[in-house]
């Protein structure tokens, strides 16, 4: 593989947002990988061919795709694996997969674990999530406050809210959920209510004081996150004064869940 053409070279792609110029061999990546089998086919006439536009790859990952395909070895690095490894899934190099696994593993950090998650509920890598999950549980307070934690798709931030585990007070959570539905909403220019509908049942608003709640409340009314009869959910179970007072309220303290009166009549502990 060449950053530069030489005589060799029989194909060119042109990478990344950048448009990068990498030359490469045509033989040696149909015969390493069945991707590039089918999207180089066969080889027409003489002289270079087109150049190969592969725009939603980085540079630096797929010269790592490259590197592992001419040497069957890579260097990974921190700040770039989890592109690496999204090009390896897309490319169905299992190999080099397993080889981007083992080093997130062993260097992820608060900075990393939210892309990392992102990246294993994409692919429905289960066990890279479940290392992600158990790192953020953790380290809940320092992930919530990451870029990577805004920029979550619902189905991952599902993943975390569904946890009992997570070190962090229910408060904590209703900021860090607006936080992200406000991104997510600047982004998508959809209402933030309507972005935080697929992950704000997970949140636990009877586990909040009464005051608490009623701040919730007010703030609710000037920009709405959580449907209304949710929280009147968790106003009947201060109400009642038991856990299972409203169906599908959930009451369940988590790890870092602090101490409030009213948690001494709900019925379900934290386990």
């Amino acid at each position: 593989m060449d950053e530069k053409p030489e005589i060799q070279s029989d194909v060119c792609f042109v990478v990344g947002q950048e448009r990068q110029e990498v030359f490469a061999h045509r033989c040696l990546l149909a015969c390493r990988c069945n991707f590039f089998q089918r999207l180089l086919g066969p080889k027409l006439g003489s002289g270079m061919p087109s150049p190969v536009v592969l725009s939603t790859v980085p540079a630096e990952a797929f010269l790592a795709v490259l590197e592992f395909l001419y040497t069957n070895s890579v260097r990974l690095h921190r700040h770039s694996v989890l592109e690496v490894l999204t090009a390896a899934i897309e490319y169905g190099l299992e190999e080099l997969r397993e080889l981007c696994l083992e080093f997130v593993v062993k260097v992820l950090d608060v900075e990393l674990v939210c892309e990392a998650l992102q990246v294993a509920v994409t692919f429905g890598l289960g066990p890279l999530q479940e290392r992600c999950i158990a790192f953020i549980e953790a380290h809940s307070q320092e992930a919530l406050r990451t870029r990577g934690f805004l920029e979550l798709s619902a189905p991952a931030l599902l993943s975390l809210l569904r946890s009992d585990k997570l070190r962090v007070d229910e408060a904590e959570l209703v900021l860090a959920a607006r936080s992200w539905a406000r991104v997510g909403a600047a982004v998508l220019e959809r209402p933030v209510a309507e972005v935080a509908a697929p992950v704000v049942r997970e949140l636990r608003l009877a586990l909040l004081a009464p005051a608490e709640l009623s701040a919730l409340e007010e703030q609710n009314q000037r920009e709405p996150l959580i449907p209304v009869e949710q929280i009147v959910e968790a106003w009947k179970c201060h109400a009642l004064r038991r856990g299972d007072a409203a169906r599908g309220a959930p009451c369940r303290r988590r790890r870092g869940t602090l101490p409030r009166e009213h948690h001494c009549f709900l019925d379900l502990p934290f386990k």
